[in-house]
């Protein structure tokens, strides 16, 4: 997909570009940040007992000063954009025992974009990866996602839903779901082992209240999270 293709599909309304009600100075560097930390947590399904957080090239060289370090926390620990206890974020986080690991690495994104953040949220054996990037008034792209021993690389545009699952008959379940709600699948993206398949579906619209209803009724007894 070209680049200013994901770039349109990314911002979706005049608010994006604006930015949201938020706590912290950039709505990259913070707002963006806190978006990355919420969609690990997602993913997570709770609060973590080890954060470890590597930054690449203008991350890197500005987390401390624009705040990024707590946003991050933030968006782990479930903290909204606008809540106020946002910048005590990571004091937050280490007075509940995580532990939490920041570091600046000097090679280029390994997704070639100058806001990345890699995170890694881990508790006993459950271990969830995110490479996030945070493209500018709090909206973020996702590149990577590790749930336990799956990988998975999406295109980047959020919304997404991630289906863990037995049942391979739902891909086209879920493809014909969409198709009836107006929703455009721009990609459709699997990995399996010997005895589930994760799905990731790609998607051109933001999920609307209606169609998170018909995806929890279809969905009732399956893993799936959505990324939005």
């Amino acid at each position: 997909m070209e680049h200013h293709e994901l770039k349109a599909i990314n911002y979706k309304s005049c608010f994006d570009v604006i930015g949201p009600i938020m706590v912290g100075p950039s709505s990259s560097h913070t707002a963006g940040a806190i978006r990355i930390g919420a969609l690990a947590r997602t993913l997570f399904g709770e609060t973590p007992t080890s954060i470890s957080c590597r930054y690449y090239e203008s991350f890197a060289q500005t987390h401390k000063g624009h705040g990024t370090d707590y946003a991050i926390i933030s968006g782990v620990l479930g903290f909204e954009m606008d809540d106020a206890r946002v910048p005590n974020a990571v004091n937050i986080a280490l007075s509940q025992n995580i532990d939490i690991e920041f570091i600046e690495d000097n090679h280029p994104s390994p997704v070639n974009h100058a806001n990345t953040a890699d995170l890694t949220l881990r508790h006993n054996n459950k271990i969830v990866r995110l490479i996030g990037t945070s493209i500018g008034g709090g909206m973020v792209e996702v590149r990577y996602l590790q749930l336990d021993t799956f990988v998975i690389e999406p295109n980047g545009p959020i919304p997404i839903v991630v289906l863990l699952t037995k049942n391979t008959l739902l891909k086209q379940h879920l493809k014909d779901t969409f198709t009836k709600l107006k929703m455009d699948i721009l990609d459709i993206k699997e990995t399996q082992n010997e005895t589930h398949t994760l799905y990731v579906f790609e998607l051109g619209q933001l999920i609307t209240n209606h169609i998170k209803t018909e995806l929890y009724r279809i969905l009732e007894h399956e893993t799936f999270y959505i990324l939005e």
